[in-house]
Formats: structure tokens, sequence, C-alpha cells
């Protein structure tokens, strides 16, 4: 993460989620500020998607990533939650189109980019609610939890946990002390996504992680961490969490795409929801 600006894999995100709503009109994932927060040129940003072929599985990854958290925020909303925190939030923009009364939503990030985000925020229009708070924390030198509590966080209430396009970007110990802050609030959930190793992958897909990982090392962000699913799945449970939804491309391909159950696995990003004190029959 570069110190002197905003992300930039922040901005590159923001960018996928607009061509999203602008190539596949929002199909898995729509955001009506989408646009908006990254300048609303369409054609430009139709041109910038349409430019490079490898972009299309990323926006569609993307896309889903969102999907899956904001389904899991509405079923925690539905469970009682009333406390959102979106970590790593780049330029997301849940908070500004929160459907949900008495959710309150703490949006924790870098200090470079949370500060131009809020700028980009007021430059085109998009609502800063009451029910927003932005906490500034670097995930590697600062305390999240200590952060959170000067927020106002409760960490006494259950809550659910955004954390998209973030975990590759850390250490390994950084991953761990986030997800056992979020293991110690009774009742939370999160969601999140990993890559999983390069030795997994196919040769096509280890040349286009090649170049991907070259290119964000290039502009100061480069991947760092990697985990196999069941790799993930122990750490998850040694912490007091249980996996209740794990997305990859095969569950990408069914349950977007109409693939038929039985599409073979294959290896690629996960997106993963776990909750601490789950019950056998959830």
């Amino acid at each position: 993460m570069r110190a002197d600006g905003p992300s930039i894999t922040a901005w590159s995100a923001a960018a996928h989620r607009a061509a999203h709503q602008l190539l596949e009109d929002g199909r898995i994932f729509h955001d009506p500020f989408a646009v908006a927060i990254v300048g609303g040129v369409e054609a430009d940003i139709v041109a910038h998607a349409e430019a490079d072929a490898t972009r299309g599985p990323m926006r569609i990854f993307i896309a889903v990533r969102h999907r899956v958290a904001e389904d899991e925020v509405d079923a925690a909303y539905r469970r009682g939650v009333r406390q959102g925190v979106i970590l790593g939030a780049g330029f997301d923009t849940f908070a500004s189109r929160n459907p949900y009364p008495g959710l309150r939503v703490w949006e924790v990030d870098h200090p470079a980019t949370q500060a131009v985000k809020l700028e980009t925020l007021r430059a085109h229009g998009i609502p800063i609610p009451e029910s927003a708070v932005y906490a500034a924390v670097d995930f590697e030198t600062q305390d999240l939890g200590e952060r959170l509590a000067d927020a106002g966080f409760d960490r006494t209430a259950p809550a659910v946990f955004v954390w998209l396009g973030v975990v590759p970007y850390l250490t390994g110990d950084a991953v761990e002390q986030t997800l056992r802050y979020v293991a110690s609030v009774p009742g939370a959930s999160v969601v999140f996504d990993h890559p999983v190793p390069v030795s997994s992958l196919d040769d096509r897909q280890r040349r286009w992680h090649e170049r991907r990982a070259a290119s964000v090392g290039r502009a100061g962000e480069p991947w760092i961490t990697a985990f196999a699913p069941e790799e993930l799945s122990s750490l998850l449970e040694g912490l007091g969490m249980r996996v209740t939804d794990d997305v990859d491309a095969r569950q990408i391909a069914i349950r977007w795409f109409g693939a038929p159950a039985s599409t073979p696995s294959r290896p690629g990003g996960h997106v993963v929801v776990a909750r601490v004190d789950v019950g056998a029959d959830a």
C-alpha cells in the first residue's frame, strides 16, 4: 500500500464494478453509484474494460464477491445484527447505499485511500449518511480493535465484517490477527476473498497470475499471501469460526451462469463466508 496516495488496486476494483454495471447491466451485483465514483464517463469505462480480454474474468469475480458479501449483510441484518464493518473499503459504496434502518456501517481503510475516497464522494454528489463512520487504519502497523473502539464500535455486540480485495496484500500474520479480532466478536460473521497458491494453478492461470502480480508489484502493492482452502478452513476453525459458504469458479458458473451441478472444480480465487458460534444446523 502506497503511503502517499490512494490504493491503485482499490481504483482498479472500482473500475471493474463500474464496468459490470455497463457491460453486464449489473446482473450479478447492482451498484447505482459504481459509475459515478470513478468519474462517470461511460465510454471511457467500457473502453478500458474491453481493451484487455483478461479483465472480464476479474470483473465477474469482483462482482460476485460483492454479491456474496451483501447477501451476507442482508442475512446478518435478518439475524438482528446492527453493526457492519467494511475492512479495506477502498471505493466501495455500500455505506452510501445502506438500505437497512438501524445498521451502522464503519468503513476502515488506509488513511491515504480514505481521504481520497471521501473527497470523491463529495465531488460526485454521492451521499455520506449519518449511519456511516470512517476509521483510518493501517492493517500492518495499527491495532484494528483500538481504532474501531475509538470510532464507537461495540465489540460486545454482533457484527458483519466485509473484507474484500485485501488478503493478498497483507502478510499472513496480519491476516490471522484480523481474523482473530473478528472471531472475538460474539455472533460475528465475515466475508473475504483470497487467492490460492500459484502451485495449484494450471499453466494458463499461472501466466495470468504472473502478469497481474508483476503489475500490482510495480504499483507498490505486491501480492503476498495465498491460502489453500483446507489451510484456511483449519485456521478459521482454530479461531472458533466455521466456513458457511465458499464460492469458487465452479460455484460462480453454477449460481450465476446456469452451469450444471456436474461442472468440475478448477483452481482460482475463493470468496469465503465464515461465522462465529455457528450451530450444527447452520
